[in-house]
C-alpha cells in the first residue's frame, strides 16, 4: 500500500461536530499531507462555553500526541483561545508544546501570521457570534499588533451557521468594508459558515485580501510542511502562498 502522508500529517482538532470545514481543508491541502481529525463537541457558542473549553481541547492534544506519525497539532476554532487573550493563548500553546513534544498551531495564530504575511495592518472583521465576544476578538488582534476598525457579528443561531447563505455573508462583509474603506483586509472569523465560494468575488469587488479560517489553516500548514501548491479561486492567500513574515 502506498504511504499517503509522505509530506507530513496534521492532527486537526475541530471545536464542533459540524461538517464542512474539515472537508474543505482536506480538499485544499496538497496531496501527501494527511489529516487526522478529532472533535470536541462545542454546541452553544457562548463565551462561558468557550472559556471552559481548553481542558477538553488539551485532552484531544494529548490523544493526538500519542499517535504515531503526527507531525503537527492544529486546534481549529479561534474563539476558545481568543477569549483568553493573545498572551494567554501564547502561554497555553507553549505549555502544550513543552508537555507533549509537538508543534501546536491554533486558528488565531494562523490568521495573525497570514495577516502579517500579506502586510495587513488594519482590518474590518465579521463573525457569526453576537455581542461582547466580538470585543474579545477585536482585543486579540489589537494585542497582536493589528488595528481593528470594526468587529461585528451576524445574528444567526450557532447550530444553524452552516445554513447561512454565502452571499448574505458577502453582503454584510462588503458593507462593513465600505464603512471603513481604509482597511487593508476583510476578516471572516469562524469555520462554521460555508463561504469559500465568495472569497474571490469579495476580494475583487473590495480590492483587498479576504482572510478566512480554512484558507489560513491551509496556507499555514503548507508553509509548515515546506510545500508550495497554490490554489486559485479562493483568494489571494492561497493563490500566492506568501512566506511567513520575518
Amino acid at each position: 500500500m502506498a504511504f499517503t502522508s509522505w509530506r507530513g500529517t496534521m492532527g486537526l482538532i475541530k471545536p464542533t461536530h459540524r461538517p464542512g470545514s474539515l472537508e474543505e481543508t482536506i480538499r485544499l491541502l496538497p496531496e501527501g499531507i494527511g489529516v487526522v481529525p478529532v472533535t470536541v463537541g462545542l454546541a452553544e457558542g457562548t463565551r462561558t462555553e468557550f472559556l471552559g473549553a481548553l481542558d477538553a481541547i488539551e485532552r484531544r492534544v494529548a490523544e493526538l500526541a500519542t499517535l504515531d506519525g503526527i507531525d503537527l497539532i492544529a486546534p481549529a476554532g479561534a474563539p476558545p483561545f481568543m477569549v483568553h487573550g493573545y498572551a494567554g493563548e501564547a502561554e497555553t500553546v507553549a505549555g502544550w508544546e513543552k508537555r507533549y513534544g509537538l508543534p501546536v498551531v491554533t486558528a488565531g495564530m494562523t490568521q495573525v501570521w497570514a495577516m502579517r504575511a500579506l502586510g495587513v495592518r488594519r482590518i474590518v472583521g465579521l463573525s457569526y457570534l453576537a455581542g461582547p465576544l466580538n470585543d474579545d476578538f477585536a482585543r486579540y488582534f489589537t494585542d497582536a499588533g493589528i488595528e481593528v476598525l470594526s468587529m461585528t457579528g451576524i445574528s444567526v443561531p450557532f447550530d444553524q451557521v452552516q445554513q447561512l447563505s454565502s452571499w448574505e455573508v458577502y453582503r454584510h462583509a462588503k458593507a462593513a468594508y465600505l464603512a471603513h474603506p481604509t482597511a487593508d483586509a476583510i476578516y471572516l472569523l469562524g469555520g462554521g459558515w460555508r463561504i469559500l465560494d465568495v472569497i474571490e468575488e469579495l476580494e475583487q469587488d473590495c480590492e483587498v485580501p479576504v482572510l478566512h479560517s480554512v484558507a489560513a489553516r491551509v496556507w499555514a500548514t503548507q508553509r509548515h510542511f515546506h510545500t508550495r501548491q497554490p490554489r486559485t479561486g479562493y483568494g489571494r492567500l492561497l493563490a500566492e502562498l506568501p512566506p511567513f513574515a520575518a
